[in-house]
């Protein structure tokens, strides 16, 4: 079975959607306008998913990984600020 990526999915059911007065109105046999329609809603809902500026869910994943290490990081530098801070406030206070 070939595989139907979401936006095809989405494209068809909407293409499905037209009424079949209006898919006549086309001029063309049933099938070809169902094609057509199908490819300009594809192209319209691409073209709208390419304005919003939106990121691949590897790049997500990936992005949210280096979060992670760098929030690690950060909590061990301010453990590491809270043991110096601690060492020096030992030294300066009066035996």
């Amino acid at each position: 079975m070939i595989a139907v990526s979401p936006l095809d999915d989405l494209a068809r059911r909407l293409a499905d959607l037209v009424p079949p007065e209006a898919r006549e109105r086309l001029g063309a046999p049933a099938r070809e306008a169902m094609d057509d329609l199908s490819a300009n809603f594809k192209d319209t809902l691409r073209s709208g998913l390419r304005r919003l500026d939106l990121v691949t869910r590897e790049e997500f994943d990936v992005q949210r990984c280096v979060l992670l290490r760098t929030r690690e990081m950060v909590e061990a530098l301010e453990h590491r600020i809270a043991e110096l801070e601690a060492m020096l406030g030992a030294k300066a206070a009066p035996h």
